[in-house]
């Protein structure tokens, strides 16, 4: 079953084509990655899957509804959230507050209980606390709950960003290069966590990723972008020994030195 299906996306900034007819379709309970060399897109559709940017042409269907043109928050809400190339959390929050903003869509107390702090907010407080740190256990922060954020060694902050995304009971998870900047063994520690997240959270994941050995350990499969345009998809081995891909990774430094 079909969880997203991207048709036909076309994005072009001011007579550039950043993403060029690029069709996808991501099964439920994959893993799967879209790879490419620098300036290839990737980071472009994403941010189109996402609501960032509008799509000029085609259309994303999420969960079997056209999400083409929501906003980010609206995404976010029906199931679909994201980690970026940059990390972004609160550096001045601590670790558990982070998870806490994560889980901002799915508090329904009213705005005046949170001025009035009253009995129901408590409850849903006491629960989404629970909550987070129930998910602070799964990426192994809960023993750092109390630390800023900004104070994590790197490989836990891209842990704290994944528990975030998390927070809100996420059917796909998208992650923008989440071992970037990160030495062996935190790679190592990485790659376990995104097969956990579909393996015993049953969370979709789609990754841009450069890492290739991490791409071919966990990918079931794999799609490849070209200066926007999707040039091959299939499993790990039948991407290794596709000539275009060959190519657009080795080509432009080894093939045109005659």
């Amino acid at each position: 079953m079909a969880l997203l299906e991207a048709s036909n996306i076309t994005k072009v900034f001011g007579g550039l084509t950043a993403v060029n007819d690029v069709t996808l379709t991501i099964d439920e309970g994959s893993i799967v990655s879209v790879i490419g060399p620098n300036g290839a897109g990737k980071t472009t559709f994403f941010n189109i899957l996402t609501g960032i940017y509008k799509p000029d042409k085609g259309d994303v269907r999420f969960n079997g509804q056209s999400i083409a043109g929501l906003r980010p928050d609206q995404i976010a809400a029906r199931g679909m959230r994201r980690t970026f190339q940059n990390i972004r959390l609160f550096p001045n929050m601590t670790v558990l507050e982070n998870v806490l903003v994560g889980m901002h869509t799915h508090l329904r107390a009213p705005f005046w209980n949170i001025l009035l702090r009253n009995r129901s907010l408590r409850l849903e407080e006491g629960k989404a606390r629970d909550k987070s740190r129930e998910l602070l256990r799964f990426v192994g922060l809960d023993d750092k709950r109390d630390n800023l954020a900004k104070n994590l060694p790197y490989g836990d902050q891209r842990r704290l960003e994944i528990a975030r995304a998390l927070a809100g009971d996420p059917k796909l998870i998208l992650l923008d290069e989440p071992t970037a900047g990160m030495n062996p063994n935190e790679t190592v520690e990485a790659t376990h966590l995104i097969r956990r997240l579909r393996d015993e959270r049953g969370v979709t994941v789609v990754l841009i990723e450069h890492d290739m050995r991490l791409v071919m350990s966990i990918s079931e499969r794999i799609s490849v972008l070209d200066y926007g345009t999707k040039i091959a998809e299939g499993d790990g081995q039948v991407i290794r020994s596709n000539p275009r891909v060959i190519e657009a990774y080795l080509g432009k430094a080894a093939g045109h030195h005659g």
